[in-house]
């Protein structure tokens, strides 16, 4: 259902925003609101936590993005009326203050812009909508919400920075970045500036940096005396500052490191019963039952709560659900545990140590623990053929749910014959895009609702077909060289884009650093208790391959759980 009373049949209507906001219903009359009640009452608890006031600065043109702009000036209309510490105001682009703000596109949003350089281009929709009310509330308090080790980094910065963050208001990920920019903008506001830009909205903005993947971060020094980053994906915060700072790519395991320096030292050292490493259903599942358990525990996740499961556009097979958005699944699961224990976002774990406590190093917290249950999931398997880094972001994807909304009108191939091919050939149809699967067999393996759904979706598919090559120019992908694999023939398939979902590979890192034992493929090896090969440490979940599906990953966690309570009570390994 459209929010927007006017006709819009030739436009492109927002995305929804999360939760309730999700449908807003349209404002007749200058009396109505555009938010339902139920949001209203919900953003109203949530200003109460405001401590200051916050302008809102709305620009827009009457000939461009019209259903956006609507939607804008009602939504920060609402805020306004909601409470007065939210301050209003709209303006035209050919206003002498859009002139005087460097405001050259509708619509957009400025965060009291006489202190702060925040600002969106294009409505914040979707997930986005979380990282706007978190944002707005630091605004109101003039707090970053930093880290100190980030504060103190942010300090030493002499020179300006402007950042990029360029997203989809279905990306799970892209939030966390955005926040990574906002946060260091409100924590040194007299040198770094930052920009949330809607890829969909701002078409030609992402066509000119060349954005095929979200999320995409663009650093650039102002003065043009360093070469600008462009950054694909989720960082910790850690890695976002060090980045910002150095304007030199930092390595993923490395950001904060310093010659000789072991990870944790010089940090704070937390003593819990379990630490349960990842933040899928698995794991989250593990940290909830532990901590009925009676155990003191925390949730550590490396990137973003959910998983899997996050990026899954539709979850049709979770019991009590016929059909639920996958990142809607995990956000409930995720609420509820933590009403028990703590989930901390953007916790890469650097070591473990297995001692007479266990020690997780993450960052500069050292966490000693009695119990470590691994639930580290598994990742997107690549196809190792030429083109494919190369192009990583620039038209090869592993996200439809991340991705797809930039290829909407375009032509995309979907490799693989599983549910996490067809779920995303499904979703890409689903957008607007002309898809064609191509599998290397002559049946699919997937469940059968989803192989119906796809012939009813009217989806091309190419059987007995391999990739052998990605093809591109400057702009991205443009082709894809297959092969037949019964005759032999190869031939050029036009393409904008290749989303790959052709299997998984186990996240081991961590097992294989401590010596646990893994099987043939790589999974690691657990009993019927989720007990691996070295006592008081369990896994559970996709790592330890098996049937991957929520439903089983959900009874791994707890199972994981439940026996890291019992050893820790009866030790069978001193018996």
């Amino acid at each position: 259902m459209s929010p927007f009373s006017r006709d819009t049949s030739k436009e492109t209507a927002p995305a929804e925003m999360p939760g309730d906001a999700a449908a807003p219903t349209a404002a007749t009359g200058s009396g109505e609101w555009f938010l339902p009640e139920d949001t209203r009452r919900d953003v109203a608890r949530l200003f109460e936590k405001l401590t200051g006031p916050v302008v809102l600065e709305v620009y827009v043109s009457p000939d461009h993005n019209v259903p956006y702009n609507d939607y804008l000036v009602k939504f920060v209309r609402d805020l306004a009326r909601l409470d007065a510490r939210i301050e209003a105001r709209f303006s035209d682009l050919s206003d002498e203050t859009a002139k005087k703000r460097d405001v050259t596109f509708s619509p957009t949003l400025l965060l009291s812009p006489d202190a702060y350089a925040i600002r969106y281009l294009g409505a914040p929709l979707g997930e986005e909508v979380r990282t706007f009310m978190e944002i707005l509330l630091r605004v109101s308090a003039g707090q970053s919400g930093l880290a100190e080790a980030a504060k103190k980094r942010l300090a030493a910065l002499k020179d300006p920075r402007r950042v990029t963050v360029f997203v989809n208001p279905a990306c799970p990920y892209c939030p966390g970045q955005v926040l990574n920019a906002f946060r260091c903008a409100i924590e040194r506001p007299d040198l770094v500036a930052a920009t949330c830009i809607d890829a969909a909205q701002h078409t030609q903005a992402a066509t000119a940096h060349g954005v095929g993947s979200v999320p995409h971060t663009i650093i650039e020094d102002p003065d043009g005396s360093l070469a600008p980053l462009s950054i694909l994906g989720l960082e910790s915060e850690e890695r976002f500052v060090d980045e910002l700072t150095s304007m030199r790519v930092t390595p993923a395991n490395a950001a904060g490191d310093e010659p000789g320096h072991a990870p944790g030292a010089a940090g704070k050292v937390e003593e819990v019963d379990v630490v349960v490493v990842g933040g899928g259903p698995a794991g989250l599942t593990a940290g909830m039952y532990a901590a009925r358990g009676g155990l003191s525990a925390v949730v550590l996740e490396k990137s973003v709560v959910g998983g899997q499961v996050a990026v899954t556009p539709q979850v049709e097979n979770y019991p009590g659900f016929a059909t639920v958005p996958g990142v809607r699944l995990m956000e409930m699961v995720a609420a509820q545990t933590r009403q028990y224990v703590p989930v901390v976002e953007g916790a890469g774990v650097d070591e473990v140590k297995i001692g007479r406590r266990i020690e997780v190093a993450s960052g500069e917290t050292t966490y000693l623990c009695r119990a470590l249950i691994l639930a580290t999931g598994a990742t997107w398997r690549k196809l190792g053929i030429p083109g494919e880094d190369r192009y990583f972001g620039r038209g090869v994807s592993a996200c439809a749910a991340c991705d797809g909304y930039l290829y909407k009108d375009a032509a995309v191939a979907v490799v693989g014959g599983g549910n996490t091919a067809l779920t995303e050939a499904l979703h890409l149809a689903r957008l607007g895009a002309s898809v064609t699967v191509l599998h290397r067999r002559d049946v699919f393996r997937a469940e059968k609702h989803l192989v119906d759904a796809l012939t009813r979706e009217g989806v091309d598919v190419v059987w007995n077909t391999v990739v052998e090559e990605v093809v591109g120019d400057e702009t991205g992908v443009t082709a894809v060289r297959i092969k037949n694999v019964t005759d032999g023939s190869t031939r050029q398939m036009p393409v904008k884009a290749l989303f790959v979902a052709a299997g998984y590979i186990p996240v081991t890192g961590l097992a294989q650093d401590i010596g646990l034992a893994l099987d043939e493929s790589g999974y690691i090896k657990v009993d019927r208790g989720m007990r691996t090969n070295i006592p008081r440490v369990y896994a559970c979940g996709d790592v330890t391959g098996g049937v991957r599906q929520i439903v089983t990953a959900v009874g791994q966690g707890a199972t994981a759980a439940l026996s890291a309570f019992e050893d820790i009570s009866h030790p069978y390994w001193r018996k």
